[in-house]
């Protein structure tokens, strides 16, 4: 059933991401590109999420398990520290140059988008590469 309700939500995630066109890197970057033809839709897109990520969080803190029963695997850390501010650099940086982020570049290679498998591509690869350098500073 978890896994039911699983691909259930990811299928629905993605057809919200190909509808809200974030699977289109062109459309990433007019966003981003605060100097050419700025395009401000995708702001109501994550204006949008955030409603809904806030409402759902509200809801899962006041919960001990979720709705199919498991136990709830909320954040607790709440510090801003290097590793973190980093990270979100570099999720920008690559946000930003590839006009995809995570996400919406699985749903866009799913449909065969050579941008796409570019940036998984290296997506992996800089997780590989994490990976391998937390287990030598470990």
């Amino acid at each position: 059933m978890q896994t039911l309700v699983a691909f259930a939500v990811g299928l629905i995630f993605g057809c919200g991401l190909i509808l809200a066109g974030m699977t289109n890197p062109a459309k990433v970057i007019a966003f981003l590109d605060l100097a050419g033809p700025w395009d401000p839709s995708l702001a109501l897109v994550m204006g949008g999420a955030m409603a809904v990520a806030s409402a759902a969080f509200a809801l899962a803190r006041s919960r001990a398990r979720s709705l199919l029963g498991l136990p709830m695997q909320l954040p607790t850390l709440k510090t801003i520290d290097r590793k973190l501010v980093l990270g979100s650099v570099a999720f920008g940086i690559g946000w930003g140059l590839g006009g995809l982020c995570p996400g919406p570049a699985l749903v866009a290679l799913a449909s065969g988008r050579h941008e796409a498998l570019v940036f998984v591509a290296a997506m992996l690869a800089g997780m590989a590469i994490h990976e391998i350098s937390s287990r030598k500073i470990s």
